[in-house]
């Protein structure tokens, strides 16, 4: 006689995935993977739980949001180890993640309620009616979530999801999976303590085909963040149910440093935009065009502090500057990529390999680099610092513009209408001058790209409206209630009609004096007609 599987057993054959930590391979535990059942079935509660959540007001939601911030103030120190060990990244850049998750959480709290308030709106020539904007809640947000930040790839799109008045569902990277227990953990102490159901923000694991299954779920909304052969992917899943999707599939941004730009400032923004997380961020300054005047005093300090950089296990005891890498193929691709640009002509003037014992690869300084070498158009994602020379402007420009991307860039000059005049004719979602990635903590500023880089907005109230169902209402000004009688067709209608026309929209006065004597003679045909 066959007996049913127990609840435990049952548990202990589903699929998991194992955790490691990237610096030193220390296994950190598993966690499931869930199965497109699964995921339907989460689906559905989230939207019994999004029904209702649609209806709280703004005071609701901001003191589950409050609470969020709360809990990161609070266990900061906790967090930014959870961080690293997950990651591989240095706990000074793990708070570098908190910064811009507890400024976007500030400015929902202080901005979102008027962002996505009705707005008016003409009404033009209808007169006698008034017009407005409003943003409704969509439903379910589904996000796509790459592996290099943890939690912020995690609550940035969950926290507008919520002001907007929708649940979201979060798949993680099966690369940083084991955090993803203890960041449910923030949602579900905020949304219990203020009353809320706890499915309104779910974090869901897996691997590939995981994803895949949330995508083509029937959820309302896609969020994809990653590489532009996986954004392909997920768009043409998403095509299959029509769900629209906002993709943000990473860059290959440029910095430009003029030869009248403060070359420590420059070098010390050049070294964030390319170390940070290892260099694995999608706004990483992977390609920097130097002006000649400038280009050996820039090489020379910036290899100096490269040269002096120590590279570890970050919770290892001892001070750390550059961490490990998060996935292992990754550091493939940067070897591969280095490998191939010294073998056409390139030179590391520092690291260049893979570093000793775990997921490492040595902070870079690499020179002599051209557009024909792999590492100049394809999407490094790690802790190289490719420096080319250039002699003018109009080189810069055109070197900025030639990539399939078009995320970020930056600009460094002591010249503000020089600076400004390069900026407009970089083709990218952002610039910024004469510092790095700064417009992500400018929370009013949408973020996103262009070209390869993705298409759709994130952040400050185009991120929030996006995340609405964005609808047109026109109602009564005046209680004329006076019918358009177009049926059945009466004489002089079509002649009136296009009279009106030119009254309204004719841009001479003898157009719209055609226009009178039209209706008159239409209004004439009218009252001269028999029935």
């Amino acid at each position: 006689m066959d007996h049913a599987a127990s609840p435990k057993s049952l548990a202990a054959a589903r699929p998991t995935i194992p955790c490691s930590d990237p610096a030193t391979g220390e296994p950190l535990g598993e966690v499931p993977v869930m199965d497109r059942a699964e995921v339907l079935a989460r689906l559905q509660r989230a939207r019994t739980a999004q029904a209702a959540w649609a209806k709280t007001s703004f005071a609701q939601r901001r003191r589950v949001v409050r609470r969020v911030l709360e809990h990161l103030l609070a266990h900061t120190d906790e967090l930014c180890r959870l961080i690293s060990r997950d990651s591989g990244k240095t706990l000074e850049n793990a708070t570098v993640e908190l910064w811009p998750i507890c400024e976007m959480l500030r400015w929902n709290l202080a901005h979102a309620e008027a962002a996505l308030k009705p707005q008016k709106a003409s009404s033009g020539v209808l007169m006698h009616k008034s017009a407005r904007i409003e943003y409704h809640p969509l439903g379910v947000i589904a996000a796509i979530c790459p592996w290099n930040f943890p939690l912020q790839n995690v609550l940035a799109p969950a926290i507008p999801a919520l002001m907007a008045g929708n649940a979201a569902m979060i798949k993680v990277s099966e690369w940083t999976s084991w955090s993803a227990p203890r960041i449910q953990q923030i949602f579900d102490e905020a949304l219990t303590a203020e009353g809320h159901s706890t499915d309104l923000v779910q974090l869901i694991t897996g691997y590939a085909e995981t994803g895949a299954a949330l995508v083509g779920a029937g959820v309302d909304k896609v969020i994809f963040t990653g590489s532009m052969a996986n954004g392909k992917r997920v768009l043409q899943t998403a095509a299959e149910t029509l769900t629209p999707v906002i993709l943000e599939l990473g860059g290959k941004d440029p910095m430009i440093v003029c030869d009248d730009a403060d070359v420590h400032q420059a070098v010390h923004n050049a070294l964030i935009g390319t170390l940070t997380s290892a260099g694995q961020l999608c706004m990483a300054a992977e390609r920097i065009y130097v002006f000649d005047a400038v280009y050996d005093e820039f090489v020379a300090a910036i290899s100096r502090i490269v040269g002096s950089l120590r590279q570890g296990p970050p919770l290892g005891g001892g001070v750390v500057d550059v961490g490990a890498m998060t996935m292992p193929g990754q550091v493939d691709i940067v070897e591969r990529l280095v490998t191939d640009a010294v073998q056409r002509g390139a030179r590391a003037l520092v690291g260049g390999k893979r570093g000793p014992g775990g997921q490492y690869f040595e902070p870079t300084v690499l020179v002599d680099v051209d557009h024909d070498m792999k590492i100049m158009r394809e999407e490094t994602f790690g802790p190289v610092i490719a420096i080319m020379r250039v002699r003018s402007e109009e080189e810069a420009i055109r070197l900025a513009n030639d990539s399939a991307y078009g995320l970020s860039s930056s600009v460094f000059s002591r010249d503000r209408a020089r600076a400004e005049r390069i900026a407009r004719r970089i083709i990218a979602g952002s610039t910024v001058i004469n510092d790095f990635a700064m417009h992500y903590m400018a929370h009013e500023l949408p973020f996103g790209g262009v070209r390869g880089s993705g298409f759709g907005r994130l952040n400050g109230p185009e991120g929030l409206r996006g995340l609405s169902n964005v609808k047109a209402v026109i109602t009564d000004r005046l209680p004329l209630h006076a019918a358009v009688e177009m049926y059945p067709v009466r004489p002089g209608n079509y002649e009136q009609g296009k009279a009106i026309l030119h009254i309204l929209y004719s841009t001479s006065l003898a157009g719209r004096a055609r226009g009178l004597v039209d209706m008159g003679k239409a209004l004439w045909k009218r009252a001269t007609t028999k029935k």
